[in-house]
């Protein structure tokens, strides 16, 4: 036989068992709603970030050193000229390695190396992501 006190014990620790998990779903929903918010802003703020320096990469690698006559290239040359006070030509030499950065010197064109090649290609993305970034709608 079974006693009617085991019963009733066993029926209140099922009774707190089941308030328990009760409160922990709703903790559970609670935590998921607030964090889906979270990832939903932060995810838009991350593509977009992401797409806008994969589009200053490709302008970097692709478009500056191709001497092309696109506008945005221009005006981010212009700047860069405008903020250093020197004119620069990107160009990848022909052993296909990273790309090198001249200036017109009195003695000809002279390769920026060191800090300064640091700097200028520091300077240079800055203010391509800052034109990307003012572009994209």
């Amino acid at each position: 036989m079974t006693n009617p006190a085991n019963v009733q014990k066993m029926l209140q620790t099922y009774g707190k068992q089941l308030t328990s998990a009760k409160r922990l779903a709703r903790f559970r929903r609670a935590l998921k709603l607030s964090r889906s918010q979270d990832e939903v802003t932060i995810s838009r703020e991350a593509k977009r970030r992401e797409l806008v320096e994969r589009i200053a990469r490709e302008i970097i690698e692709n478009l500056i050193v191709s001497n092309t006559e696109n506008p945005v290239v221009g005006s981010i040359l212009q700047q860069l000229e405008h903020e250093t006070g020197k004119q620069y030509v990107f160009e990848y030499p022909l052993d296909g390695m990273d790309v090198q950065i001249l200036h017109d010197a009195q003695g000809g064109p002279n390769e920026v190396t060191g800090p300064e090649r640091q700097e200028v290609m520091q300077r240079l993305w800055k203010i391509t992501l800052a034109r990307v970034d003012a572009t994209m709608l």
